[in-house]
């Protein structure tokens, strides 16, 4: 049974698969950071200096703390219950820049790996001399021979 456990293991496809995963985790990180750190602060500027991640509505007050609260920390560490959109929004950002990304990153792997269009041959062989000679010839040019049409 270990035998095939470590076949099974060291086959190509389960460590590809284990990579991806871990490499997928460190992509979801810096994505997550572009978006929350980079991208919604300017598009929050731009909507009178709204933070996206503390866009929430209340639907019960805290049991620990009443409302009103100033954040959706302030908000969750009184024990309220809310509906977080704006954390929503990040995450649909968020969503659609990793699709881009691997959108682009498998686009540019088929790029790669396409095999050339078949090359259409312009020239032929003379069935006589056996030299190349343009496919519409009727007649061969290096040895003079009427060709078939």
């Amino acid at each position: 049974m270990w035998k095939d456990f470590k076949a099974f293991i060291m086959r190509g496809n389960v460590l590809d698969l284990a990579v991806a995963v871990v490499v997928g985790g460190a992509f979801g990180a810096i994505v997550k950071s572009l978006v929350d750190d980079v991208i919604m602060p300017p598009i929050g500027l731009l909507l009178g200096k709204a933070d996206f991640t503390n866009f929430y509505v209340l639907l019960k007050d805290g049991t620990k703390t009443p409302g009103p609260y100033h954040s959706l920390a302030d908000a969750k560490a009184g024990g309220a219950v809310t509906l977080n959109y704006g954390m929503f929004l990040n995450n649909i950002v968020t969503f659609l820049i990793v699709a881009a990304a691997v959108f682009l990153v498998v686009r540019i792997v088929n790029r790669w790996s396409a095999k050339p269009a078949p090359v259409t041959p312009s020239t032929k062989p003379c069935p006589f001399c056996t030299l190349p000679i343009p496919i519409a010839a009727t007649r061969c040019p290096n040895c003079t021979a009427e060709l078939a049409t």
